[in-house]
């Protein structure tokens, strides 16, 4: 497997301000019940070059904040800005705009479309871009090759296993070269070896290009390697406990 070199041609990240500032985020569900709140008070910031992983018990929240931090959900309430855009009083052009632009998710449960090979499947957000044809091309075939299935290109979700799955989406977050990225468990699906090539991928993109990351996970290898480590319980974010890098407070 190859390292993030053949991957990014970003140019240097000027400042030294968060990517993403969130000020008291809530986020509730109507339910027959009544509401129930998921989220509740959550304050964070992510600088470029800065990995932040969260982490907590399934059912803590953690993907209802990746989606609100990311713009996929609306927060109830609080602030969110993300690039320079804030996603509560945004257009939704501009959101689209923004995910296209800006973000790369990896989703838990892959969101992969099942019609497209896995080179497609990459190739989507390029398109999206509008992107020269030769260049998808190349980035394609940069970013599967990273995440080692280069021989998968022409092979369709169903014909790949979960963790082959997942390095598809992951190579799918990195293609349009994002300034941050949301990733639901990267490894969670994958085996040991290829966990540690992915951990490695992402801490290198990060570190070195600067890129901005807000990663959940259990994987206490992946905590290991983050900048900052945030606790979740019962929709409320904090107990910080490692403070590393130059952005740490």
């Amino acid at each position: 497997m190859t390292t993030v070199d053949a991957l990014t041609e970003r140019e240097p990240v000027d400042g030294d301000g968060p990517l993403l500032v969130a000020e008291g985020v809530a986020r509730s569900f109507d339910t027959p019940a009544g509401p129930i709140a998921a989220l509740s008070a959550a304050d964070v910031s992510v600088h470029p070059g800065e990995l932040v992983v969260v982490k907590g018990p399934s059912g803590s929240g953690k993907t209802t904040l990746l989606n609100v931090l990311s713009g996929l959900d609306r927060a109830t309430a609080g602030r969110i800005v993300l690039d320079g855009v804030d996603l509560g009083t945004a257009f939704e052009s501009q959101l689209v705009d923004l995910r296209r632009r800006s973000t790369g998710f990896v989703f838990q449960s892959f969101g992969l479309v099942p019609v497209l090979s896995a080179a497609e499947n990459v190739e989507l957000p390029l398109r999206l871009l509008g992107v020269a044809p030769a260049e998808r091309e190349e980035r394609v075939a940069e970013l599967l090759e990273a995440v080692g299935l280069g021989a998968h290109a022409r092979q369709r979700p169903t014909e790949l296993s979960g963790g082959q799955q997942q390095r598809v989406g992951i190579a799918r977050a990195l293609a349009a070269r994002p300034r941050i990225l949301f990733a639901d468990e990267p490894t969670g699906q994958l085996d040991s070896v290829t966990g540690r090539a992915i951990m490695d991928l992402l801490v290198e993109l990060v570190h070195r290009d600067g890129v901005a990351a807000v990663v959940t996970t259990h994987d206490p290898l992946l905590m290991a390697r983050a900048d900052r480590v945030l606790g979740l319980h019962d929709g409320r974010l904090g107990g910080e406990e490692r403070r590393r890098g130059r952005h740490a407070l």
